[in-house]
């Protein structure tokens, strides 16, 4: 495995095609990048330095931007949340990370003195965030799916009955894929006596944007009593560079917003300079697939990803794939060069494929043959047995010895 110390300037040409081979080689990357994508109309921009600075939704000093193209990407968005355009604030963020730094920093502001509630699934950015802004965090435990157990939740809201609550709301959790019920939180949080003392961040990295185009998931909605919802761009919609989008209550952002005189505009951004070419990539795919287009790839990726489970469990392997969820999740394969092969994404004793829109049946199939094919050494009658993982899959799910039927 090439290592990345190795990786210095004088190397010559040849670098670049070793890095190629060893990082892009294999058949499919399992983390959730879609890789179905094709920019080549977008290739002259690469000549300019763009440079979205501060408020998007005004100009500043700095004239190399795309801001129009930025707040034509958050308008769709707020539109699919339900958001009118008077009532939004949002940017594009250079990550995922960051629209969850964002939006936890406005829950704060709307309630300096508020504990942060997050499952214990919940994305590391998320106790990162809690971390940083010095906030008081009680780590809420999950179902085997993943998702929050609210009873739990509800427990440890009257432990704090004092204090306003600011919640993490998973939109897909980062390991099984699993989606909160929005709902159910807002129910036991007015059960728990916080009816106006709540303010709701939804992590919607990845199912944030496929949720809204699946008709039996439960919305995501500004209807509901919700402060912010962020998603990466990098993944479902397939933008070639790291980046997000980050919605909030226009009501909520002043706490935060300033004047900057050296860009003579205001900010209640994360960061200062902001990747201004990542907006028109986003605007460019948005506009090109329409709500038609990202509805079929949705449906394509739940159909593969119901096929990959269903075979690994023809195959005796344990797996489990969450209602409304393209995360197959099954055993952590004992072979490191396995993992490191297929990009695998391990946690304890399980790791997962997100199946995204770019892979495909026939990839799916070459990786399931190479994983059945290896098993057979790693696993070899009467010297070693598949391990058991019921406890982060469940038993029903489980086709260890113990629990095969």
């Amino acid at each position: 495995m090439l290592k990345i110390r190795t990786f210095g300037i004088y190397r010559g040409p040849n670098l670049l095609v070793r890095w190629w081979n060893v990082y892009l080689s294999p058949s499919s990357s399992c983390y959730p990048y879609n890789l179905d994508f094709e920019y080549g109309a977008l290739s002259q921009l690469q000549h300019f330095s763009i440079n979205n600075l501060g408020d998007p939704f005004i100009e500043s000093n700095y004239g190399v931007h795309s801001r129009q193209f930025e707040v034509g990407v958050l308008d769709w968005f707020a539109r699919l949340w339900d958001l009118e355009k008077d009532e939004y604030w949002g940017y594009i963020t250079n990550c995922g990370t960051e629209g969850n730094l964002h939006g936890i920093l406005v829950g704060r502001e709307v309630f300096p003195d508020g504990i942060l509630y997050a499952s214990r699934d919940s994305h590391y950015s998320v106790f990162k965030a809690a971390r940083m802004y010095r906030m008081d965090c009680v780590k809420v435990d999950t179902l085997v799916s993943g998702e929050i157990d609210c009873a739990d939740f509800g427990r440890k809201l009257l432990e704090n009955k004092d204090k306003p609550a600011i919640i993490n709301v998973n939109i897909g959790t980062t390991v099984k894929g699993a989606v909160d019920d929005l709902d159910l939180v807002i129910e036991t949080l007015e059960k728990s006596g916080f009816k106006d003392r709540f303010y709701i961040h939804c992590d919607g990295a990845l199912f944030g944007l496929m949720m809204p185009f699946v008709k039996q998931a439960p919305r995501v909605s500004f209807k509901k009593p919700i402060g912010s919802v962020s998603v990466s761009g990098h993944k479902f919609v397939g933008c070639p560079m790291p980046c997000g989008v980050q919605i909030t209550r226009l009501n909520h952002i002043n706490a935060l917003s300033s004047n900057v005189e050296y860009l003579a505009s205001r900010d209640a951004t994360i960061m200062g300079s902001r990747n201004g070419h990542a907006p028109i990539f986003l605007w460019y795919t948005l506009n090109r697939k329409g709500y038609k287009g990202f509805q079929k790839e949705v449906q394509k990726c739940l159909r593969n990803a119901h096929y990959l489970k269903d075979r690994l469990k023809d195959a005796g392997i344990s797996a489990m794939l969450n209602e409304l969820s393209s995360t197959v999740v099954f055993e952590r394969p004992k072979d490191e060069e396995f993992v490191r092969r297929w990009q695998l994404a391990c946690e304890g004793s399980i790791s997962h494929v997100v199946v995204m829109p770019s892979v495909t049946v026939d990839k799916l199939d070459t990786f399931l043959n190479e994983l059945v094919e290896k098993r057979v050494t790693w696993y070899q009658e009467g010297k070693c047995q598949s391990p058991c993982i019921a406890a982060d899959v469940g038993q029903e799910n489980c086709l260890c010895t113990l629990h095969k039927t």
